[in-house]
């Protein structure tokens, strides 16, 4: 059922203009275009109504509004637009002459870096555009696997100091970044964003006005990867567990407390006191990392290691690892397409891998704490051996 709009104290001039925020949609609507026909209102505070009624005729009249808009007026628009799109209402594209309306139309003055994700699942991304009296605007972001969208900030540089503050991030690093299709790094900050926890939204609060400066279409909600496309001659062939080798798909992790169940459950049948023989024992271990690939693969739960695949894939085929990259987009489209994983080898040795790595952890671990234990008589010796 479409909502209506609730009160707010930000409403003080549109109700003084005439406007019922309890009123029926089509209601409501009728009086805000009223007051935007009367001038009462202006209308960044009509926009940010409108933002609020889910129908698809209050889109209409922000994309209506949209078309000519400038500034503070417009990034609102532009606010309340995709506030709609969040509840699937979509606007019709924006007929202003004076602005693009499309993102095939903004044309080639916007370019995009990607900072290859590190360990921790963090990344850099910066999209660029050309200033009209020089020199370029940047909005800079920091995306985290597991954080969403960390901080975003917009800038004014020259082309002297975006180049040195590239060998800077990169003398640091240890990597390289790369130049990248500037819609593949604006739907990554997007994506980001719409999963950042909302208790931490107010640190980038303002990312969807920073980005307005420099992309003026809707963020999209859907976007097909271009490694799709580029590697769509190899997509039938089958990942090959060699890919495991290269470091933007070493570093792909598995959520801790997903795969821990499934570590924990090979350790027992390892340290079992029932008599197994090898390929018993193989028979069951087998079992268990097919349920894991199950369990952290299919499905909604794939999604996060796809998306990595998809990126792994962008950074070898630019690094010209043509081979692998076609592997790490075979492996994407595998999961996407819903495959019978567990029959492909390189999935086993993804998940055999991650799982050997935690079992060995914790062995090491259980090692660590045994040390720290010491009988009265180890106690004795290891003074004797600190006062020699």
């Amino acid at each position: 059922m479409p909502k209506k709009f609730p009160p707010r104290k930000s409403n003080a001039v549109l109700i003084a203009a005439g406007f019922d925020p309890q009123a029926a949609p089509d209601l409501a609507l009728a009086s805000l275009r009223s007051i935007r026909t009367n001038q009462t209102a202006p209308d960044d505070l009509i926009a940010t109504a409108l933002g609020e009624i889910s129908t698809p005729e209050a889109a209409a009249m922000l994309a209506e509004m949209e078309t000519n808009s400038t500034g503070h007026e417009r990034r609102e628009i532009r606010r309340a637009i995709f506030r709609l799109r969040q509840h699937g209402i979509e606007a019709p594209a924006s007929q202003s002459s004076s602005k693009p309306s499309s993102r095939a139309e903004i044309g080639e003055s916007i370019t995009a870096l990607l900072s290859p994700i590190d360990p921790e699942g963090a990344r850099i991304v910066w999209i660029m555009k050309d200033r009209p009296g020089g020199g370029l605007t940047r909005l800079w972001g920091l995306t985290s696997h597991t954080e969403g969208l960390v901080g975003a900030t917009l800038g004014n540089l020259s082309r002297r100091q975006l180049r040195a503050e590239r060998e800077e991030l990169e003398r640091r690093a240890g990597a390289q970044l790369i130049d990248a299709d500037w819609r593949l790094a604006d739907f990554i900050l997007c994506e980001a964003y719409r999963a950042t926890p909302e208790s931490r939204r107010s640190q980038v609060g303002n990312f969807l006005t920073l980005r307005s400066e420099i992309v003026a279409t809707s963020p999209e909600l859907a976007y097909s990867h271009p490694i799709y496309s580029e590697f769509k001659d190899q997509l039938s062939v089958d990942p090959n567990p060699e890919l495991l080798k290269e470091p933007e798909v070493a570093a792909i992790r598995f959520p801790p407390q997903a795969i821990r169940a499934y570590a924990e459950e090979i350790a027992e049948l390892r340290n079992s006191p029932l008599v197994l023989n090898p390929i018993q024992q193989e028979d069951r271990v087998a079992g268990v990392v097919e349920r894991a690939i199950d369990g952290l693969l299919v499905s909604s739960a794939g999604a996060p290691i796809r998306r990595r695949l998809e990126d792994a894939a962008y950074f070898l085929a630019r690094r010209g690892k043509k081979s692998a990259a076609g592997w790490a987009a075979s492996a994407a489209a595998r999961i996407r397409d819903g495959a019978d994983l567990k029959r492909l080898t390189f999935f086993q040795a993804l998940v055999r891998s991650q799982l050997g790595e935690l079992i060995a952890q914790e062995q090491s671990r259980e090692r660590e704490q045994a040390r720290l234990v010491m009988t009265p008589a180890e106690a004795i010796r290891t003074a004797r051996q600190r006062r020699r």
